[in-house]
């Protein structure tokens, strides 16, 4: 399966913000596009003005990075966006908070989605009572997202118990960080999520 092994830092830099993608060290002074927020490469004498194709791209590429997917599963979940009833910006922000991976890490149970990501894909998690190691799982609402009783004995998990406290969930969502079992309430609403990207645009961009 393909998957993007290059630095993560550099793809924040290219989008020109900050895109989260290394969780706490993203908060901190070590973060590389505060360092250096340029784009990586060599730098052209003028800043070239960047055309509407351009900032469409722009602006899909920001929500792939932001959700660690490659072309071919973004399109995919676009495809189904369109399908649905609605907005399709929309619909296809819903659909990626959706993710399992991406509840995963809303529950606090990781710091950014690439490790939410590792949770799942070696099997710590289980969904409804059922081990699942696929991180693109759809949860639906009412659904219960909770750690299987094996990883429950891990270094990690018991770091967790410590550090769960100071963490805040979304109003969607609700967590128990007694038993850390989380709960999807309610689907997400766009209102309701800081999407670093423009969900309008992404559409303009796959329409041409």
């Amino acid at each position: 399966m393909a998957r993007y092994v290059g630095a993560v830092c550099r793809r924040c830099r290219r989008s020109g913000e900050k895109l989260f993608l290394k969780g706490d060290r993203c908060f901190t002074p070590k973060c590389s596009i505060d360092k250096r927020p340029k784009p990586p490469g060599m730098q052209p004498r003028r800043r070239p003005r960047i055309s509407d194709r351009g900032m469409q791209l722009r602006e899909k590429q920001k929500a792939r990075y932001s959700y660690g997917m490659m072309e071919r599963q973004f399109r995919k979940t676009f495809a189904e966006a369109e399908r649905q009833a609605g907005v399709t910006g929309d619909n296809l922000l819903i659909l990626l908070e959706r993710r399992l991976d991406n509840i995963v890490y809303r529950l606090g149970f990781s710091d950014s989605r690439n490790q939410a990501r590792q949770l799942v894909r070696h099997g710590h998690i289980i969904l409804n009572d059922r081990r699942t190691d696929v991180p693109s799982a759809l949860v639906k609402e009412g659904d219960t997202i909770g750690w299987r009783k094996e990883s429950a004995k891990s270094e990690y998990y018991k770091q967790l118990t410590q550090t769960i406290e100071a963490k805040t969930v979304s109003d969607w969502l609700s967590l128990d960080k007694k038993n850390l079992v989380g709960q999807m309430v309610s689907l997400p609403t766009p209102e309701g999520i800081a999407a670093p990207f423009n969900g309008k645009t992404i559409v303009e961009h796959y329409s041409r």
